[in-house]
Formats: structure tokens, sequence, C-alpha cells
């Protein structure tokens, strides 16, 4: 794999493609029709997949302070998609889960995402689609 990027990287494509995958991932939070903010739901979400974690688990997760940990989940509690219990082995501190309200949310949210994705998908042709699978491939590599 080569390290050095070369100036067509850094001036076309990886612009390219930060814009394409900001605008996209706009377009699937607007699709999601929630009113919940970006943060909020990502939280959730990592409260789902994870948990139970710790507040202080939630924010090494998201890569967020624990500030702005405390107001998410805040907001998440009093929307009822957010538990938090007492730690057993701590009573000084809380563990947090996600409600079956909020379970049913995300998985309402990532059906309609999906289904957003899906239709877009159906219209292109399979070389096309093939692309972009190899596409999915590489940028998940590029997160790990």
């Amino acid at each position: 794999m080569q390290t050095s990027s070369t100036p067509e990287v850094q001036e076309e494509l990886a612009p390219r493609l930060r814009w394409a995958i900001t605008r996209m991932a706009r377009r699937l939070r607007q699709e999601a029709g929630v009113d919940l903010g970006p943060s909020q739901v990502a939280s959730l979400a990592t409260i789902e997949r994870h948990g139970p974690l710790s507040p202080s688990e939630l924010a090494d997760r998201e890569r967020i302070k624990r500030p702005t940990v405390t107001r998410i989940v805040g907001r998440l509690e009093d929307a009822g998609l957010v538990e938090r219990i007492r730690d057993p082995e701590d009573g000084r501190a809380s563990i947090l889960t996600a409600t079956p309200e909020a379970r049913t949310l995300l998985k309402n949210l990532r059906a309609r995402k999906t289904a957003y994705l899906a239709k877009r998908l159906g219209v292109m042709d399979a070389e096309d689609r093939r692309t972009l699978e190899r596409a999915a491939e590489l940028l998940e590599g590029m997160l790990e």
C-alpha cells in the first residue's frame, strides 16, 4: 500500500470523496426523519451495540468529552431512550442501557436508511453496483 499522497489525491480525490461521504451521511439522516441530532443517534447506537456502558466508556467510544456525553445522555433519558442504572460494582457510578423504545427506533431508522439506499442502488446497472460494493469494502478497510 502506498503511504505518500500525490497532489492529485490531495487536490482532487480526497475532497471529492469527503464531500460525497458528507452529503450521503446528511441525506441518510434526513431520510431517517427523526428529531434526534447526529451525536444523539450515534451515541444511542453505540449504547445499543456495545452496552451496557458507563458514560466514560461511551465518551471513549464516541471520541467525545465527558461533559458532552452528559448532555447527550440527559436528552436521551428525557426522551425515554436510555436508562441509567447504578453500577453494581461501584454504587457511585452509573451504567447506560438502551430502552426497548430505543431499540425499536434504531431498527426503524436503519430500515428507512437502508430502503433509501436500496432504492437508489436498484436503478443502477450491475457494474456500477459492483463498483460501489468494492468502494464499500475499501471504506470499511479505511475505518479499521
